[in-house]
């Protein structure tokens, strides 16, 4: 089943989202609002001029479904007046707009401070003059014609139905966020974004007994252009001997993954049901991606461990005291976790946050030990930091910045080891590819994942597919079974191209990458199982 999609903005044709907006449009008209709001009372100003596209196609077996082209475009100014923050956005993008905006950034803050105890406190960040960065794209997804993607997307499906699917679903999601910041600090920063996403969901049903069974796309969504839909051998990762599947790194092949994928929800549908108890595992990276999103991504957030926010994921088990011992177990020593958000190809990738911050890398989980947190600039003061991690961000011109998780990455091993290899070493255990449903609770501590695809594991072989698996734990147990990890060629990025945040809600892209990991002694159930 594919996702809900957010639409912002009105919808355009294909043609309109080619145009670009002149730059030194966009920096007389951040003038307006930073000079507004000094000259209003503020202490300190921000504006960001953004134009948000999206384009995503979806079909069904033989038939298009939709098609949707949309553009917003706004401005969104940010201030603080007397220690307070205040903002207010606009539609109206010319100067009589926006000076009206910055004036009720300025009157909003005014007023909120009457209710504030302690003042705003802003990390220091340079100003870096006029700047620009463009996500390393080879072909903008944007220039390709939409008959092209439809071919693509129709061409999967007929691959699934040849391989015996009874239904099948597809769609191409695509995102360009061209994102224009000026702050009071000096900084006139021009970005252009793009990222991209193909997805499917294969459905074989056994007439006879009614029953079926799915298996969705192993893509990632990446932070590229049309390039990742061109499928490179070189790009393609072998998976473990008796499955079948293939990894993809920076290029993807949705042909070859709809084939796999057809056969594969055949195979479930007569696959052994697991044995409930306790399991190696070994995941992979697709997998594992979302289980790093979930109890590690979220909880070190600094915000829901200062309980700030607690809107979607709940706050936070990893709290203050945990960080300040410096002795915090998270995971064995074998747990390397890392915040980037400089990664080549992840949804995540940026040259500068939208605070006007550059983007960087950061230790989370050295050694297993809980390191730090992620922090933007009013909040780096409270964890120590002399500046911010360069991690907040804004969906859209109208909703003000906030902070978000960056890139949270699992290092992979150093020793060379290949995924059979991984295997080769398990008596009895499990190998999960894929996401599958999941729940953790409100402190990001005590979950369950499953997956899309299962093979068991005897004597350092697969020997068969699986149903019914999921997984049982808690954060700290988990990780701390951490055996290893492939080497630096098995590693490759799964994300979340709709990340939900906040309240009002906004949504943000990020990636997780890993390669081939093993957990020892984890508790496997049968979800299948009648209570």
């Amino acid at each position: 089943m594919l996702p809900s999609i957010p639409v912002f903005g009105d919808i355009i044709s294909p043609e309109r989202a080619l145009e670009q907006v002149d730059p030194a449009l966009k920096k007389r008209l951040a003038d307006v609002a930073l000079n507004t709001a000094k000259s209003n009372g503020a202490s300190y100003a921000d504006v960001r001029i953004g134009r948000y596209l999206q384009q995503y196609v979806f079909t069904r077996e033989k038939q298009v479904q939709n098609i949707v082209n949309a553009e917003s475009y706004g401005v969104g100014v940010r201030v603080l007046a007397n220690g307070t923050w205040g903002f207010s956005a606009t539609s109206d993008v010319s100067d009589k707009g926006i000076a009206k905006a910055a004036q009720e950034a300025v009157a909003i803050a005014k007023a909120n401070s009457k209710l504030q105890k302690e003042p705003v406190r802003l990390a220091p960040v340079k100003g870096y003059g006029e700047v620009s960065w463009k996500t390393p794209i080879e072909k903008n997804a944007f220039e390709v014609p939409i008959n092209e993607k439809a071919d693509l997307l129709l061409a999967a499906n007929a691959k699934a139905m040849e391989n015996g699917a009874s239904f099948v679903n597809s769609a191409l999601f695509q995102i360009n966020e061209q994102k224009y910041f000026a702050s009071t600090d000096g900084s006139y920063i021009d970005q252009d974004i793009h990222r991209i996403w193909p997805n499917f969901t294969v459905t074989a049903v056994d007439k006879a007994s009614g029953k079926f069974r799915t298996r969705e796309a192993l893509s990632a969504p990446m932070g590229m252009g049309w390039e990742y839909m061109v499928p490179k051998a070189g790009e393609k990762i072998k998976g473990p001997e008796g499955t079948g599947l293939m990894g993809y790194r920076y290029a993807y092949d949705m042909l070859e993954d709809a084939a796999l994928a057809a056969k594969q929800a055949k195979e479930k549908l007569t696959a052994k049901s697991v044995a409930a108890g306790k399991y190696d595992l070994i995941l992979d990276p697709n997998h594992l991606g979302l289980t790093i999103h979930e109890s590690v991504g979220h909880p070190l957030e600094l915000d829901r461990v200062l309980g700030y926010e607690a809107n979607y994921a709940g706050t936070s088990f990893a709290t203050l005291d945990k960080w300040k011992s410096k002795k915090f177990k998270y995971g064995s020593d074998k747990v390397h976790i890392f915040a980037d958000k400089t990664q080549k190809g992840s949804l995540g990738l940026v040259g500068w946050d939208d605070e006007g911050v550059k983007t960087k890398q950061w230790d989370l989980i050295k050694d297993g030990i809980l390191v730090n947190y992620q922090a933007i600039r009013d909040q780096a003061h409270i964890i120590g930091e002399k500046e911010s991690h360069g991690c907040c961000y804004a969906d859209n011109w109208s909703s003000v910045q906030f902070q978000r998780m960056p890139n949270v990455s699992l290092a992979p091993g150093k020793q060379k080891m290949n995924v059979d290899q991984l295997i080769s070493g398990v008596d009895k255990g499990i190998y999960i590819a894929g996401r599958g449903s999941y729940s953790i609770d409100q402190q990001r501590y005590n979950f369950q994942f499953g997956g899309t695809v299962f093979y068991e594991i005897s004597k350092g072989k697969i020997v068969g597919m699986l149903e019914d698996v999921a997984y049982q734990s808690n954060t700290q147990e988990f990780w701390n079974s951490c055996a290893g990890s492939c080497d630096e060629s098995d590693y490759r990025l799964f994300g979340s191209f709709f990340d939900g945040k906040g309240q009002p809600s906004q949504v943000s892209a990020v990636s997780h990458g890993s390669a081939h990991t093993r957990f020892n002694g984890v508790n496997v159930i049968n979800t299948a199982r009648k209570i």
